[in-house]
This record gives structure tokens, C-alpha cells and sequence, in this order.
């Protein structure tokens, strides 16, 4: 007899939104916040308009959707979600969606270099073309380090296509990635805001994590192209690790034999670790990490070992003696 196991992180089928619903819902949200951007932010109106202009990968969307990667829980109304995030650039506060507006994100160009065959720079859109053959929808759960989290339905690719797309030497073992670093696009990369004037934002991971199955390059979310607030027009999604490590808005990957320093290491060591992996069990210098608030229902619900993606990630770990695997 075949029997069959749910696993911890499935969703049932009739709790995920009508793709009706939130298609027609992000057109809504999307036209109120271009009003909003402009109201509050006049000088903004001249970026608006570019934003305006088709967005050329908007064809691909909605992907089709990978069924193995969902959770249990609610699918966060999108409404919520794209109104509650972390994007210092734009600020400390979590409601920064007019801000991010003055992303732009076209032209946009991502470098490969360092210890690959031959160092590149590549057009997104260019990119977005190699590897859209292999775009899908992934729902899943976004833990940020602040104990809150959300559910959410990403598209993009996974991160083993980029490695290959970048051909790295064999004896690369990091990625090190950074976002743009423009303080006339994002005043808060001003010289002594957050972090002395150290931007751009900086992430890295291992070779290894980068080839995972779930490490996932987002292009879009909720069945449209990405966000500015979630970090358009490319970002990095591993979703057993505090949220600080999904870096967004990408424009270096740099391939190297040395370990990478990340911003928030690099600003309150003793707090955030390159590693950075969810553990309930171990909590932040300031707060408990044993339990996690949905910003979707507004319940506490207790945090799980490597957000519940254990059985995927754990392996990568096991030999890692001596290193401190939880922020």
C-alpha cells in the first residue's frame, strides 16, 4: 500500500489564494501605490513615468508553479506583504514601499567576477532571457530575524543556474553579492547613516548553499514582476536562513576562495553571524527566537529548525564543528 507522508511544510491546495484574487489585487495595490509615490514624493512623478514603460519580462508571468515548495500556514495577503519589509536603504521603518519607488530599476546590470572563466557584465533582461526557460513560482516562508514572518508565492529560478550561467573555477567555495550603492537613488546610503557610509549592502554563501535545490533567484512575486520594495529587479531567496541574508537588488556576484564579510557582520558582529540559519532554540542577543509573529494573521506560532526546510539543508552542516551556524 502507498502511503503517503505530509510533510510539515505543505499547504492544502484550497488555502492558497485564488490566483483571480490576488492577480486582480496587485493591479489594484500597484496603481494606489504609484498614486501614493507621487503624492508624497512630487519629485518622484519623472521616475514614475519610466516605470510606467512595459515592463519587457512581464510576458513570463505568472510561471508555473512548483507544488513541492509550500508551508503550512496562510498564504500573507499580498497587500500586507508588500507593505511591510525591510529595505534600509530607504530607511528603518518597515512601511518604505513610496520610498523604494525611487529604485530604478532599468537599465540594470549584474557583474560576475572573480574566480570565474571569464568575468561579465550582464543586462538583467539579457539574463532574465537565458535562464526564463526555467521559471517557476515557489511558495515560501520568509523568517526575518526580528522574529515576524510571512508566506509568500515567489518566481524566479533557482541559484544553481546562475553558478552555471557565471562558470566559476573549482576552486571557488563563496559567492559574495552587493546591491547598488547610489545615494541619489537611496538617501539613506548616506555617509553616516546605519552603518558609517559602509554600503553597498553585502551577502554572501558557500558554493555548496548556492546549489541547493532551494536557494532561489526572485524575479517576481505574487504572479507579477518583483517589487522595488522586495528588492527588484533580482534577489536571492534561501529561505532556512534569517531573512537579513536574502539580499536584494543584485548587481556584483563575485566568486572567491575566501569567506565573505556580510553589512551585518560587519556592523554588529556579536548579533548577526555568516551563517545565519533559524533555530529556535537560540535566540538573539536581544529577543527570544523561539517563536515568530505571521504578519499575515497576526498570530505568535513557534519558530521551527531551519524554518521547516531541515530535511532539504541540514547535510550541508553536519561537519561544520566549531562554527556559529545560528545568528
Amino acid at each position: 500500500m502507498l502511503i503517503k507522508r505530509k510533510r510539515g511544510w505543505e499547504i492544502p491546495e484550497q488555502q492558497a489564494t485564488p490566483e483571480s484574487v490576488y492577480f486582480s489585487r496587485r493591479k489594484l495595490l500597484g496603481a494606489g501605490a504609484s498614486l501614493a509615490a507621487a503624492s508624497f514624493f512630487p519629485e518622484l512623478a519623472s521616475a514614475q513615468r519610466a516605470a510606467d514603460l512595459p515592463d519587457p519580462t512581464a510576458s513570463y508571468y505568472p510561471a508555473k508553479k512548483n507544488a513541492k515548495y509550500k508551508f503550512d500556514g496562510v498564504l500573507t495577503e499580498e497587500k500586507v506583504a508588500a507593505n511591510y519589509n525591510n529595505f534600509y536603504e530607504y530607511g528603518t521603518s518597515k512601511y518604505i514601499a513610496s520610498a523604494a519607488q525611487r529604485l530604478q530599476i532599468r537599465p540594470w546590470q549584474i557583474k560576475f567576477d572573480g574566480m570565474v572563466e571569464k568575468e561579465q557584465t550582464v543586462d538583467f533582461d539579457t539574463l532574465f532571457k537565458a535562464v526564463a526557460s526555467s521559471l517557476e513560482e515557489r511558495t515560501y516562508r520568509l523568517r526575518c530575524v526580528e522574529a515576524w514572518s510571512a508566506v509568500i508565492p515567489w518566481t524566479g529560478f533557482q541559484m544553481s543556474e546562475l553558478v552555471k550561467f557565471a562558470k566559476p573555477l573549482s576552486g571557488a567555495k563563496y559567492i559574495r553579492m552587493e546591491t547598488f550603492n547610489d545615494p541619489k537613488m537611496a538617501p539613506e546610503q548616506r555617509p553616516g547613516f546605519l552603518s558609517d557610509g559602509n554600503w553597498p549592502y553585502v551577502e554572501g554563501c558557500t558554493i555548496e548553499e548556492a546549489n541547493n535545490e532551494l536557494s532561489f533567484m526572485v524575479t517576481g512575486v505574487y504572479g507579477q514582476p518583483g517589487y522595488k520594495q522586495f528588492g527588484a529587479p533580482i534577489r536571492l531567496m534561501q529561505p532556512w536562513k534569517y531573512g537579513f541574508k536574502a539580499i536584494k537588488s543584485i548587481v556584483r556576484m563575485t566568486f572567491t576562495d575566501k569567506r565573505p564579510v556580510s553589512y551585518w557582520e560587519k556592523l554588529q558582529r556579536q548579533e548577526y553571524g555568516f551563517w545565519a540559519n533559524v533555530n529556535p532554540e537560540v535566540s538573539h542577543p536581544r529577543w527570544s527566537q523561539a517563536t515568530e509573529r505571521d504578519i499575515g494573521t497576526g498570530e505568535r506560532r513557534n519558530t521551527v529548525l531551519f524554518n521547516g526546510y531541515g530535511e532539504y539543508v541540514a547535510d550541508l552542516y553536519k561537519n561544520l564543528k566549531g562554527e556559529r551556524l545560528w545568528a
